[in-house]
């Protein structure tokens, strides 16, 4: 039993699944508060959960379609050589399987809160295995393709609360858009060696050099404006706007600090701030939104 969570856990990426589910669902409590025709609807938490597992069944599926199509590279690499099905614990075909079940029931899942929540669960899919996964080795557009599906959950969520793509949606979605370059950037210096085995080319210029540590960090000032664009259109307050600008300082700091030092522990410093960086400022704008 150990066993098979340990797999299914590597298999479905839980980490990442988790964030990707957790930015949903923040950004589906702010769609709760945003008034439809003079009504503020509030949070139906029954859709909320509903949301929640369709969103992580969506994604897991999202993982596993990327697992079955790169098994063989999966192998050759020391982070993944370890999942389930390069390492023999699972074939394709029953990652491909649990890929198909996860993904139809998940769809269906969102489908019940409204259409466009449905389909934009299948593009995140279709999007994320099907175009990132097989350009991560042909070129660095990779991650530009990549950040689109990464950069839906938050839509993912709003709409599932709103109803409608409008311009707090779209707010929501550029954020994470442009956080997903420092994150992708940085995670590939760090990664780099590793994913020389496979081929994978996601450094800006390929290489670990001067010019990829540069556009990274230049990647994150771009962020700070970005994340100032809930305030600056009446939706964020002075809260969000403070930790957004400290924040978005203190990433752009370490970023600067990886172009000049070119180190692996600078990359590290850099990614791990993405990590936290971005839950930060969702859920204090949460909380930001519904003090207004």
């Amino acid at each position: 039993m150990k066993q098979f969570l340990t797999d299914f856990s590597k298999l479905i990426k839980f980490r990442l699944t988790f964030l990707v589910v957790f930015s949903a669902s923040v950004t589906f409590l702010i769609g709760s508060q945003v008034e439809i025709a003079g009504v503020v609807p509030g949070i139906d938490w029954t859709k909320w959960l509903i949301l929640i597992a369709g969103g992580f069944l969506v994604t897991s599926a999202a993982n596993c379609f990327n697992e079955v199509i790169e098994v063989d590279l999966d192998k050759l690499m020391t982070r993944t050589k370890d999942r389930p099905m390069p390492a023999g614990h699972m074939t394709t075909g029953q990652g491909l399987v649990s890929g198909l079940v996860m993904g139809m029931l998940g769809t269906w899942l969102l489908g019940k809160l409204n259409i466009e929540t449905g389909l934009l669960s299948v593009f995140s899919i279709f999007l994320y295995a099907f175009a990132y996964t097989p350009l991560k080795r042909k070129s660095p557009i990779a991650v530009f393709v990549g950040a689109i599906p990464g950069a839906l959950p938050p839509l993912i969520g709003y709409v599932a609360a709103h109803g409608k793509i409008d311009e707090i949606a779209v707010i929501l979605f550029l954020v994470q858009f442009v956080w997903q370059f420092p994150h992708f950037w940085s995670i590939a210096w760090v990664l780099d060696d590793d994913y020389k085995k496979a081929g994978f080319r996601l450094l800006p210029t390929t290489k670990r050099d001067k010019a990829s540590a540069f556009i990274t960090f230049i990647s994150t000032l771009i962020l700070i404006p970005v994340s100032l664009l809930p305030t600056l259109y009446g939706f964020g307050g002075y809260y969000i706007a403070g930790v957004s600008l400290i924040a978005g300082l203190v990433f752009a700091w370490l970023a600067f600090k990886m172009w000049v030092n070119m180190d692996l522990a600078s990359a590290r410093k850099v990614m791990f701030c993405s990590f936290f960086y971005l839950p930060l400022v969702q859920v204090i704008l949460f909380f930001d939104f519904i003090a207004k």
